[in-house]
């Protein structure tokens, strides 16, 4: 990559004087994060396919630990969210935000220190998901030392960005700028409140929120990432390049007033939708419904604002790939934004929560809406860059139609596979019992569903591959542009047309204003869900019976933790019939208190596991972690046989519990110095209950502590137990 250096006029030899550089336009740095976005589109997606094709053929996990899909499935997810799309929205706002604001950035050095150093971030997440280095929260899954790096680049970025605002030579700040405002501000929240964790060693910590907090906590976070890194920054590029490449303005400027508002305030509090019928207190799950149901009306706000700039422009949009790229992103990201709030509904939830119809939902809007629009604003900017046409429209058009397929036979197989799941899971037969009670019959139906899902990702991809082709050859027959003199932007909104002004325009002429109002929008649904949650010990009570984890039980813990299994396998029991008959007695709040962190999950390719405990014998567990279908004939799971070759580590145990206990584990004073001891005494009993059955292992085998951990599983209470026993007394 070259380094930025300054432009040279026509006939000049000697390189531009810094104040006569401040001039122009960086383009080099939007060029940078342009190939970036590519480069890790390919690696992100290209990951995905595998662990598609990994669910319907077990053996694509290749027999190691580092490409199971317990571990690629969070590389995949962090490598299309926060290095594609990440690099996409760089790409967007770098470029936009100069013309918008009629000013070079604010420092080149700045700008190349957010480059590289949100690169290193992605690189780091490459180097340590595999390794096992998780904590295993959904899309925050990156350990302290790289959280620590991440809140330092955004840092950089925003000191960045509103160094440019302060420094603007336009007085408005359009609605594009807004957003990007929103995005940096609520993404600094959610991530330092989500990251807080006290370490243990240099890529190991335990969050400060334990069981239930840390569960809403984290989907405060996870569902708002969506909102504040998925969403509003493309809805300022959408706001700024769908106009420039319709050459129309912006529908309505009052409706993107309220579109923007609105979508802030509202989204911030539907966090708790992702755990309806959990331990969550009703309270709020309630308030998560509602407000969920409340987002339909400016999202789709926002869909409008951007079909109707179209209006009129239906023939342009027939031949211009970019346009279509553009409908397709922005009815995928309508169709996200009502599929979202309905899956609220309780009922609804019910039977959707858990399964493959929330992945299909997720990627039509990464896929659709995310990707598509990405794809759009990168064939717009590269022949400006290049100052040369693109090489193909032709391969533009065969791109689009690639990627729509794509799309369809990646979600539709999804839906259907959602829609199989849920309702087998709870088909009861005439007799009252479970029609599927063995949970491997629902999987084995939806197989087929995996492979085509599996294809979907191939077509998708294979156009990504076309783009890059169509890229490479546009910049071999183009120059770059490095920088690009400043010329006066047509005015694509309707703010300046209204006489007078408009009364919003006091807060766009005002960055601190907008930002401080923008803080406190998105901060006072958080405040409302949390405060009580963490504050009022009835919204969390706890169960006299649940006890820490023995230390040989905190390693099998940490040790599932490492392989993923938190991926396809749920820890919550949901007060349903069909689930307390398959699993057992529903899990309470209580339950989890020492869980840090949480492990509830969010997907179940297996079964439910919270009840496991003392469910089946060692050696059940033994066979099933070396050969899954020999407990589980036709399973998709792949064999972990390593735990049985593996050493366990007790370097970092006495660490692990005086880190707990400063959280409030209320392990005894001194108990660090004969955690090992007290595990190794555990671990001879179940070494010995193996032998009985003429299993022969090593006691310092991780194999052994998972085993103590999966049969601690949903112990703590014996509700049926408890009942019987009362039932017999009276």
């Amino acid at each position: 990559m070259a380094v930025l250096a300054p432009a040279k006029l026509p006939g000049e030899e000697k390189p531009l004087a810094k104040a006569v550089l401040a001039s122009f336009y960086d383009n080099k740095i939007v060029r940078d994060f342009g190939v970036a976005t590519v480069f890790w589109g390919i690696a992100g997606m290209l990951i995905g396919v595998i662990a598609a094709f990994q669910l319907a053929r077990p053996e694509l996990n290749m027999g190691m630990p580092y490409t199971t899909f317990g571990r690629i499935r969070p590389l995949h997810t962090n490598a299309v969210i926060f290095a594609f799309v990440g690099n996409g929205i760089f790409t967007g706002v770098y470029y936009s935000l100069q013309r918008l604001c009629k000013t070079r950035m604010f420092s080149d050095v700045l700008s190349k220190i957010h480059f590289w150093g949100w690169q290193l971030i992605i690189v780091s997440a490459v180097a340590t998901l595999p390794l096992g280095f998780t904590t295993s929260k959904e899309y925050a899954e990156l350990e302290w030392p790289i959280d620590i790096a991440i809140t330092l680049v955004w840092v950089v970025f925003g000191w960045n960005m509103f160094g440019t605002i302060a420094r603007r030579k336009e007085k408005h700040l359009y609605v594009g700028i807004w957003f990007y405002i929103a995005t940096f501000l609520t993404v600094a929240v959610l991530h330092i409140v989500n990251s807080m964790a006290i370490p243990v060693s240099f890529l190991k910590s335990y969050s400060l929120y334990a069981g239930v907090q840390d569960a809403l906590v984290q989907w405060w976070y996870g569902h708002n990432a969506v909102a504040f890194f998925l969403t509003t920054p493309y809805l300022g590029l959408m706001y700024y390049f769908l106009p420039k490449a319709a050459e129309r303005p912006v529908y309505s400027y009052r409706l993107s007033i309220i579109h923007f508002w609105s979508l802030i305030f509202i989204y911030i509090w539907a966090g708790p939708h992702h755990l309806l019928y959990t331990a969550l207190p009703d309270w709020a799950q309630s308030l998560g419904v509602v407000f969920s149901i409340m987002l339909i009306a400016p999202s789709w706000g926002g869909m409008i604002n951007g079909l109707l700039t179209l209006r009129g422009a239906w023939d342009k949009v027939r031949q211009e790939p970019i346009l279509k790229f553009m409908v397709v992103a922005i009815t995928a990201y309508g169709m996200a934004t009502f599929e979202g709030p309905m899956l609220s509904l309780k009922n609804v939830n019910a039977i959707a929560h858990f399964t493959d119809w929330i992945v299909a939902h997720v990627h039509v809007g990464a896929l659709g809406w995310n990707g598509f629009l990405t794809f759009a604003v990168l064939y717009w900017l590269w022949p400006r860059l290049y100052q040369t046409p693109i090489h193909s429209r032709k391969l533009q058009n065969v791109h689009f139609w690639l990627g729509t397929l794509g799309i369809l036979f990646y979600a539709l197989p999804m839906y259907w596979a959602g829609f199989t799941q849920g309702l087998m899971w709870k088909q009861f037969n005439e007799e009252g019992l479970l029609q599927y009670a063995n949970f491997l019959e629902t999987v084995m139906q939806i197989v087929p569903m995996y492979y085509l899902r599996g294809i979907g990702g191939v077509l998708y991809l294979s156009g990504v591959f076309l783009m890059v082709y169509n890229l490479w050859q546009t910049a071999k027959t183009g120059t770059l542009l490095a920088n690009e003199k400043f010329h006066a932007p047509v005015v694509i909104d309707h703010a300046h047309s209204h006489a007078g002004g408009h009364w919003h325009r006091w807060i766009e002429r005002r960055p601190v204003q907008l930002s401080i109002g923008a803080t406190v929008a998105i901060l006072i649904g958080g405040a409302v869900e949390m405060v009580p949650t963490f504050m009022i010990k009835s919204n969390v009570p706890t169960i006299a019976a649940v006890k820490p984890y023995t230390s040989l039980e905190l390693e099998g813990r940490d040790l599932y933790i490492r392989e993923g299994c938190v991926n396809c396998h749920t820890q919550m029991v949901r007060p349903f019939r069909s689930e307390t008959e398959r699993y057992g007695e529903y899990s309470k709040a209580g339950e989890f208190v020492y869980d840090r962190p949480f492990l509830w999950g969010s997907k179940r390719t297996g079964p439910d596991l919270h009840r496991v405990g003392q469910k089946y014998p060692h050696s059940w567990h033994y066979n099933h972690m070396l050969d899954p279908t020999s407990m589980s004939p036709g399973s998709i799971m792949p064999p972990y046989p390593w735990l049985l070759e593996n050493d366990l580590d007790y370097a970092d145990t006495p660490a692990k519990i005086s880190a707990l206990r400063k959280l409030g584990t209320p392990y005894p004073a001194g108990f660090e110095q004969v955690a090992v001891q007290e595990a190794r005494k555990q671990a001879a009993g179940i070494v010995a209950d193996l032998a009985k059955e003429d299993i022969q292992v090593k006691s310092d085998k991780e194999i052994v502590a998972l085993i103590a951990y999966l049969q601690r599983l949903g112990t703590d209470i014996k509700v049926k137990d408890e009942q019987a026993a009362v039932a017999a007394t009276e």
